[in-house]
């Protein structure tokens, strides 16, 4: 008897396993037909969409166009002005001499007393002298901008 029991028991999931399936199947076909008619319904508010055709040379030149437009606007906004002030600051380090009047990147004012290869000795104050580097200089004054106490 327990034998007879697990197969009807058997034949019973089998039989939920099956009709669980034709449901499926009936729902599916169900929905395909209501798909089909919603698509005639629909296309006269969306219109098919066709395959274009495979990108040739002129397409390339499309998509790499903005990207040279962008390095172009880079170039003249960020690129040149940068380089420019690079060689205004290189020539300003160059011409530093004896007795001209500088600001440094830190802010001290002062006037240059000695003039080495890679250092400056500045006196910033009546018997005061500070050495900085050349290229801590940030601009040139006018003559005149350092005050005798």
């Amino acid at each position: 008897m327990p034998g007879a029991a697990k197969r009807s028991q058997l034949c019973h999931n089998m039989r939920l396993r099956v009709g669980s399936v034709a449901v499926l199947y009936a729902l599916g076909g169900l929905f395909e037909r209501l798909y089909a008619s919603e698509k005639t319904i629909m296309s006269f508010f969306i219109s098919d969409a066709w395959a274009q055709a495979a990108p040739g040379q002129s397409d390339l030149l499309t998509g790499m166009l903005p990207l040279v437009f962008i390095f172009v606007v880079f170039y003249f906004l960020l690129i040149r002005p940068q380089s420019k002030k690079a060689k205004e600051h290189k020539a300003l380090i160059g011409a530093l001499a004896k007795g001209d009047e500088v600001v440094t990147n830190g802010g001290l004012l002062g006037r240059i007393t000695n003039v080495g290869d890679n250092f400056i000795e500045l006196e910033v104050g009546e018997g005061v002298k500070v050495k900085v580097q050349r290229q801590a200089i940030s601009s040139l004054m006018p003559k005149g901008t350092v005050k005798e106490s």
